[in-house]
Parts: structure tokens; sequence; C-alpha cells
């Protein structure tokens, strides 16, 4: 459980990473410059991938913290990631369904 956090967390930063790429390419768009903002639009697709599977990775990581907790099953991990997430998700929901 304690690698799934910090996975989640990793895809949680890739997420942060993926919102500013896309408000950067949003205000190039409105000057009317079309060129990428990353030079390797292979590391910019990787970034946009985890960033949409963040949004996944991360409900199930807090599902599965949800039942531990209800469970009263002792976890390692600790509680400013299992926060960190929260805070991320209600973004990533925020973001995905009523930003875009």
């Amino acid at each position: 459980m304690r690698l799934f956090s910090k996975f989640t967390a990793i895809c949680n930063l890739f997420f942060l990473d993926y919102v500013v790429l896309w408000y950067i390419e949003m205000q190039k768009r409105i000057v009317g410059n079309n060129d990428l903002v990353l030079p390797l639009p292979w590391l910019e697709g990787i970034f946009v991938i985890l960033g949409y599977v963040a949004i996944l990775v991360n409900l199930l990581f807090l599902l599965i913290s949800f039942i531990y907790f209800s469970l009263k099953v002792e976890t390692k991990i600790p509680r400013w990631i299992i926060i960190f997430n929260i805070i991320i998700f209600c973004c990533q929901v925020y973001f995905h369904y009523f930003f875009k």
C-alpha cells in the first residue's frame, strides 16, 4: 500500500504538470502562436496520459484507503499523502468535469 500511495502521489504531480501545460497551450492559442510548449512532443504526451490516468489511480487509492480506515486496518501511509491525494482529487474532478 505504501508503494501504491507513492505512485498515486507521483501521478498527481503529473496531473499538476498536465494542467500547467494545458494552461500554457490555451494561452498560446489565444495569442495565435501554434508552436509546441515542449520541444519534445513524446514527453508532453507522457504528461498528458499520466495526467488523465491520475484521476482513476487516485480514485482507486482513496477507495482502498477508505476501506482500510473503515475496517480499522493500520497502514503506514503518512497522513500528508492522504490529505494531498484528497485535495488533488477534488481539483481533478473540478478540472475534468466543470472547467474544460
